[in-house]
């Protein structure tokens, strides 16, 4: 599922999701590290209620690179020389923007994501000159509506390029990952970089393993090549669009404080009066509200308790209830209106 996946970074510590830590209306911000600069003072960091949600860049890359990657069975790779090229191909053209605007296409405006996908490799030129390959290839998606979008991405491209590929609705990352390392039915999926090199060093290592993936792109695709290879994967080039925990607040309190990145925001907003939503989790998390405030030295004067990058959270957001809260930096509620 879409926050099963999106959330995997806040367990690359080694911690379960079972405490519920925080309860809705409680102060979190003890122990925080604060900041230094030229601080807003009184309200000015409070919520301020608006349509329009915008991401605040992580600049100090907090969040683990999770960019769209394809992997690949590597018997799959060599026999079909054509094949990996092409889905480098959608790597090098797809940005987040894109993806936010494909997912708002089929969550809000009720598209297809069959139409959807069509219509971008359409437009992105991606087919033009690839070399040409054959053969059948089953893309595997995940149940929910971006793994399913970019299969169909990637199946619309293999066509291109000569290939008989179909789509493959196969659950859960515990259901495909071991279909997809067999290769019997299986034989592409559109993976997530940090997230998938956490779930083979796990598999690899042995539950809880030292994790190896970070903010760095080039890095996390680094450090996973030698565990694909003990396990018979071949992954491609990382895109630049990504799928990870952000965090969004309001064109409006963006605009008001001229931030557009998290280190603005602490920066400007030094007398603790910002309020954080999130999940339960989210006080105790290395990649939520603690990293938060040991990475950006962001304080907060409350916490308050949502779903996990869900709609009440968007919607504390847009209502002014929060001032940032935790969202997915693909969510096609980011779409500009």
């Amino acid at each position: 599922m879409r926050q099963q996946r999106a959330l995997a970074p806040l367990l690359l510590a080694g911690l379960l999701l079972t405490a519920a830590c925080g309860e809705s209306g409680s102060s979190s911000s003890s122990g925080s590290t604060g900041t230094s600069g030229s601080a807003a003072s009184g309200d000015a960091c409070a919520p301020v209620p608006g349509d329009q949600l915008v991401v605040l860049e992580d600049d100090q890359e907090l969040q683990n690179a999770d960019n769209i990657v394809p992997a690949v069975t590597s018997a799959t790779a060599t026999a079909n020389p054509a094949l990996l090229p092409a889905l480098d191909a959608v790597s090098a053209a797809m940005t987040t923007d894109q993806l936010i605007d494909m997912n708002a296409a089929v969550d809000i405006e009720r598209q297809s994501a069959e139409e959807v996908a069509a219509a971008w490799v359409a437009d992105s030129g991606v087919t033009d000159g690839l070399e040409q390959g054959s053969g059948p290839i089953v893309v595997g998606a995940g149940n929910f509506t971006e793994s399913t979008i970019l299969a169909n991405v990637y199946a619309g491209v293999l066509d291109a390029a000569g290939f008989d590929a179909s789509v493959r609705a196969v659950g859960n990352r515990d259901l495909y990952l071991p279909a997809l390392i067999s290769g019997t039915d299986l034989q592409v999926f559109p993976e997530y970089l940090a997230t998938v090199t956490e779930a083979l060093n796990a598999q690899v290592n042995g539950a809880n393993p030292t994790p190896i993936a970070s903010g760095d792109a080039q890095a996390t695709r680094t450090a996973l090549q030698p565990l694909a290879d003990q396990v018979g994967l071949t992954f491609g080039t990382p895109s630049e669009a990504a799928d990870q925990n952000a965090f969004a607040v309001t064109q409006e309190f963006a605009d008001q404080l001229g931030v557009t990145t998290l280190s603005e925001l602490a920066d400007a907003c030094g007398d603790g009066s910002l309020v954080l939503g999130g999940p339960a989790e989210c006080p105790t998390r290395p990649f939520c509200q603690p990293g938060l405030e040991e990475t950006y030295g962001l304080t907060f004067a409350e916490f308050r308790e949502f779903d996990a990058g869900g709609p009440l959270t968007k919607a504390a957001i847009q209502q002014g209830e929060v001032s940032m809260g935790l969202v997915f930096s693909s969510d096609g509620a980011l779409a500009q209106g």
